[in-house]
């Protein structure tokens, strides 16, 4: 336990330590360049601590991987909502909601569940090759983007990227709480 406490002060020591000032390379030129991208905003900016991103491609791989992980963020929470609040597909009437349906889903149940992921997973592409960032799946169908302004579109995205941010913190904070057994007291 001594170790744990030890180990947690000097981290905490750490991260206020001054930072080593290394001379300008090309990672500095690559941060400026990924500090003008969709979802670098106040307070943190660009953040990237492992240095992960070493490249536009990949920073546009992890940005496509972390606007998925928020739409399906967004279902989870609305997911977990609706369920809690007593709605069940046919079949899974007596199944609890959070956790408890993980034991109490009858098999049918979790077929239904990899059915519909396989079929999102197989309808949610670049069918055509013609979209506009990695994540775009409108597939030749304009839902009046094409029409709008670039600012327009900037401002859209950075609000569904932010949105699933929120979701995939509020997700979680689900969960923590169903694990803690407490969900009813904060849900109405």
């Amino acid at each position: 336990m001594k170790t744990v406490i030890f180990a947690s002060l000097l981290a905490s020591a750490v991260a206020f330590a001054p930072a080593t000032t290394k001379s300008a390379s090309s990672t500095s030129l690559r941060a400026a360049d990924l500090s003008k991208e969709i979802g670098a905003m106040a307070p943190l900016g660009f953040f990237d601590p492992l240095n992960v991103a070493c490249d536009k491609p990949v920073f546009d791989e992890l940005r496509y991987v972390e606007l998925k992980h928020g739409r399906v963020a967004m279902l989870a929470v609305v997911g977990y909502l609706v369920t809690k609040a007593g709605a069940r597909f046919p079949g899974c009437e007596n199944v609890g909601s959070g956790f408890a349906a993980l034991k109490e889903l009858p098999m049918a149940g979790y077929l239904m569940v990899a059915f519909s992921i396989a079929i999102l997973e197989i309808v949610n592409r670049d069918a055509t090759g013609d979209s506009e960032f990695m994540g775009d799946f409108r597939n030749g169908f304009d839902f009046g983007w094409d029409k709008q302004t670039d600012e327009w579109k900037k401002k859209k995205r950075t609000i569904e990227l932010n949105q699933g941010r929120a979701a995939q913190m509020g997700i979680l904070g689900l969960m923590v709480h169903d694990g803690m057994g407490n969900l009813d007291t904060i849900l109405p």
